[in-house]
């Protein structure tokens, strides 16, 4: 059996120093695919730096800021969607009911909050350290990340946030405490991104319930130059979005 080949040595960034291209993130044959760089700077401006070109933050508690950009990219394109029957059904009923409210920004603090404390299955921590919490709190207050919100009786009991730079959109966690709640929250950004002609969702890592979703793995080149072109289109008012059911009700996937 070929050895795996050896990993190359991983880059410190600086404050002032500029991410590495995306092409020399560690390849498949190393121990940790798609890492990039490491460094301490989580600052809003190294945040957009690294989204407009394909790169994320990811690590554990104790570690220093791991920069990532894995290849293939796992993304959720909007019309592809899977809006079964059942999820509409679902749904449906849930907005039958006067105490229901599906909403963008109410409470971003809360969202990233509660997706923190949300159990994973087969993790005992979580990557959403308080280092990670306080800067995507800061990219809120400057209009960078945004959160899709379900709430019951003035509670909230489900939501996602994300990031958003123009018509590009990476998705970051989310959390539930009610059957088919986080189902409704993606349901939710997935009928703006489609009201609004935005492509896709960035889901970053493989797994099968985004699967199971419509997600889908792509050439990391491919995300990249859809990313650079969404981008550059005008950014949405997230705070004014609310569901768009007819845009989820022209997705051809009803079984």
């Amino acid at each position: 059996m070929p050895r795996p080949a050896p990993s190359p040595e991983l880059p410190w960034l600086k404050d002032s120093e500029p991410l590495p291209p995306v092409h020399l993130a560690w390849g498949a044959n190393s121990p940790a695919p798609g890492l990039l760089a490491a460094g301490q700077d989580l600052t809003a401006a190294r945040l957009l730096e690294a989204y407009g070109h394909g790169i994320f933050p990811w690590f554990s508690p104790g570690q220093p800021v791991l920069w990532w950009s894995p290849d293939p990219r796992m993304v959720l394109p909007a019309h592809r969607f899977r809006f079964h029957r059942s999820l509409r059904q679902s749904l449906k009923r849930s907005l039958l009911n006067p105490a229901f409210e599906l909403c963008f920004d109410r409470d971003f603090a809360q969202v990233i909050e509660r997706c923190a404390k949300a159990p994973r299955a087969g993790q005992n921590g979580t990557w959403i350290v308080p280092e990670m919490i306080a800067a995507y709190k800061n990219l809120h207050r400057q209009g960078h990340a945004h959160s899709t919100e379900v709430w019951i009786d003035g509670e909230l009991v489900a939501g996602l946030y994300f990031v958003a730079l123009g018509h590009a959109v990476f998705g970051e966690s989310m959390f539930t405490t009610i059957t088919d709640g986080s189902k409704f929250a993606l349901a939710s950004l997935v009928s703006v991104c489609l009201e609004h002609g935005i492509p896709l969702i960035d889901c970053q890592q493989n797994t099968g319930h985004l699967a199971s979703m419509g997600a889908h793995e792509i050439p990391r080149a491919d995300f990249v130059h859809t990313v650079t072109q969404a981008r550059q289109q005008r950014d949405i008012d997230w705070a004014r979005q609310s569901l768009y059911w007819d845009a989820l009700m022209a997705i051809d996937n009803p079984a």
